[in-house]
């Protein structure tokens, strides 16, 4: 069995994406001292590796397979397959965006108005091309970093900036005028890996566990004792992927029912079952779902 190089993106996304891997069925256990992570599978050796940079790694060889967001394999342009997408990070599992973004008083109010004006970003391959395309004539500065002081204090025109919630531009005192890309975290491979049938049984065995795993957090298993009588009740009140299971128990007069739920339901769904004569119910968490 060939060696499957795996890159791991560092900074924000590391802790997140060893949990996930953990729960997926790999454990991977970071050094303080060098980028090899530990992981607890022979056939595979981990690299740690900016999620700027992963996606020209991944095409060139060095690495069979990564992850790393649309967004940066956009801005390399690099020629990678893209196995499948993971919505996950730090802090929730909503999709990071791409946002252009000026001072608050700033009289720009769409793309149109960047003509002849400076911008500052991470992300200036993609924003030369996303302005050029609307017929734009703009200067793209990379920024190394505090990107949103340099739109506040009058640096720059106009930012790209990158936000979930768009709370922290807002406190700044910054305005968003426009969502110029939706970025989440892509699972991508070498094609040359691809090609090679041992590896990409591998590529494609972690694609599915990690994908798994993340169907998994969203949902909740509950399992509960139901008088027989008021098993229709209580089924009506049920979401499955088919049907609950619904098992007899010792005594006739009562069943056991066990269905996967959303996790956003539980709070107003447990009361409710209770109120349609549902004793001991049990929610517990899932780790992998497909």
């Amino acid at each position: 069995m060939p060696l499957l190089k795996l890159g791991i993106p560092k900074g924000s996304l590391q802790d997140a994406t060893i949990d996930l891997f953990a729960q997926a069925g790999w454990r991977i256990a970071p050094h303080s001292r060098h980028y090899y992570p530990d992981i607890d599978d022979p056939d595979i050796q981990c690299s740690l590796l900016r999620a700027q940079e992963m996606a020209r790694y991944v095409e060139r060889g060095t690495l069979d397979l990564g992850l790393t967001g649309l967004d940066w394999i956009l801005e390399t342009e690099a020629e990678v397959e893209e196995i499948c997408t993971l919505t996950y990070s730090k802090s929730s599992n909503r999709p990071s965006r791409w946002v252009l973004v000026v001072p608050e008083d700033s009289p720009v109010r769409s793309v149109s108005d960047l003509q002849d004006r400076k911008i500052a970003t991470e992300l200036v391959n993609f924003t030369r091309r996303y302005l050029t395309e609307r017929g734009v004539d703009a200067e793209v500065e990379f920024s190394w970093g505090a990107t949103e002081a340099k739109a506040v204090e009058g640096l720059v025109d106009a930012i790209v900036e990158i936000t979930e919630t768009g709370s922290t531009i807002r406190a700044h005192g910054l305005r968003i005028v426009e969502e110029l890309l939706v970025t989440e975290t892509r699972l991508v491979a070498n094609h040359g890996a691809m090609r090679d049938p041992a590896r990409r049984a591998r590529i494609e065995q972690i694609a599915m566990m990690l994908q798994s795993a993340l169907a998994a957090r969203s949902k909740v298993a509950l399992k509960c004792n139901v008088p027989a009588k008021r098993l229709d009740d209580v089924v009506e009140l049920l979401p499955s992927l088919h049907a609950p299971t619904v098992s007899h128990l010792y005594d006739p007069q009562w069943l056991a029912v066990e269905t996967i739920v959303d996790a956003a339901m539980v709070r107003d769904l447990i009361p409710q079952l209770r109120a349609a004569g549902a004793e001991g119910i049990l929610e517990y968490e899932l780790r992998k779902m497909l």
